[in-house]
C-alpha cells in the first residue's frame, strides 16, 4: 500500500492534500517507524508456525517462500510495515503451544488458529485474516454422515477440544442430549472418533480438510474418515496470535484493514482457498 505525502507547496490543494491524511495512513507511519522497539528481535519480524505445515496455507513445507495463503498474507503484512522481505524471520512453534499462557519467542504467530474468548486470555488475536466456518467430521461408516438433520444432530455423541470454538458451536449451536466431552490434545480427540468414544466431533473447515486427508487414515493412507459438511458462518475466524498485550498487535491490525481494503485479502483467498467453497453446507 503506497501512502502519498505531499512533498512541495504548490498551492492550497497540496496543502490541503497534505492535511487530510488519515488516521489510518498517520498511524501506519508512526508503526514504521516504531517497529523495531515493538519486535522480540530488534530489526527482525519473527514470525512463528508449525512445522510441518501443509497447503493451501504454506506449500511444499516452505513458510519462507511466499506461497499459500498464510505465507503470501505474511509477506503482505510486512511490505505494509515496511519490513523487507529479508527481515522476516521464521521460526517453529507448535499449533498448541502458540495459545498457551506465557512469554512468547515470536511477534506473532501464523497458523490457523481461531479466536475464542477463552483463548484470548492467554494470548492477543490480530482481526480477522479468514472468515471460518465449523465442519462437522465423523468416520465414513458412522450414520451421521447421511443422517444430519438439525434434529438428527443432537441425537449423536460430540467430542472436541477444551476451549476452543468447535467445542463452542457443539453446545452452543447443535445442542446434543448426551454430555460432550472435551478433549485436551488433538492426538486424544483423534483417538477418540478413530475407536467409536465419539461420532463426530466440529472443528474449522480448513483443519477439517487436513484431518481427513492426513490424519484420520489407515494403514494404507486411504481416508477413514469425511468432512460431512461445513455449517453456516457464524462470525468465527482465524486470528495471528502475539503475547498478550503486545503492542504489535495494532499495528498489525492497520495492516490488514489496509490489506483488505487494496484487495490482496481477496485476491490471496481466490488464489488459495477456492476449495472449501466445494464443501457442502448443512443446517445445525
Amino acid at each position: 500500500m503506497a501512502l502519498i505525502v505531499a512533498t512541495s507547496a504548490v498551492g492550497p490543494v497540496a496543502a490541503a492534500t497534505a492535511s487530510a491524511a488519515s488516521p489510518a495512513a498517520i498511524a501506519l507511519t508512526r508503526c514504521r517507524t516504531t517497529m523495531p522497539t515493538m519486535e522480540v528481535v530488534r530489526g527482525r519480524l519473527t514470525v512463528a508456525t508449525d512445522n510441518p505445515v501443509s497447503a493451501p496455507w504454506y506449500i511444499d513445507n516452505h513458510p519462507s517462500s511466499g506461497q499459500g495463503y498464510e505465507s503470501g498474507l505474511v509477506y503482505a503484512i510486512a511490505r505494509v510495515l515496511g519490513v523487507q522481505r529479508h527481515d522476516v524471520n521464521w521460526v517453529d512453534q507448535t499449533f498448541a503451544t502458540s495459545y498457551a499462557p506465557g512469554k512468547k519467542h515470536f511477534d506473532f504467530d501464523a497458523n490457523e488458529v481461531t479466536y475464542s474468548a477463552a483463548l484470548a486470555r492467554n494470548v492477543t488475536f490480530s482481526s480477522s485474516y479468514f472468515a471460518v466456518h465449523q465442519a462437522l467430521v465423523a468416520l465414513t461408516g458412522d450414520p451421521i454422515v447421511t443422517a444430519h438433520s438439525p434434529r438428527e444432530l443432537r441425537t449423536y455423541r460430540y467430542g472436541d477440544l477444551a476451549g476452543t470454538a468447535g467445542l463452542a458451536f457443539i453446545t452452543g449451536r447443535i445442542r446434543p442430549s448426551a454430555a460432550v466431552t472435551s478433549y485436551p490434545t488433538m492426538t486424544a480427540l483423534i483417538k477418540a472418533l478413530k475407536i467409536g468414544a465419539i461420532d463426530a466431533l466440529v472443528i474449522d473447515v480448513p483443519t477439517g480438510d487436513y484431518m481427513t486427508t492426513s490424519q484420520l487414515v489407515n494403514a494404507t493412507g486411504a481416508p477413514i474418515a469425511t468432512v460431512v459438511g461445513q455449517f453456516p458462518a457464524t462470525g468465527d475466524h482465524y486470528g495471528l496470535v502475539f503475547q498478550h498485550g503486545s503492542p504489535l498487535a495494532g499495528c498489525v491490525d492497520l495492516a490488514l484493514a489496509a490489506l483488505r481494503t487494496d484487495g490482496t485479502v481477496a485476491a490471496l483467498a481466490r488464489r488459495w482457498l477456492s476449495i472449501y467453497a466445494k464443501i457442502p453446507t448443512i443446517a445445525p
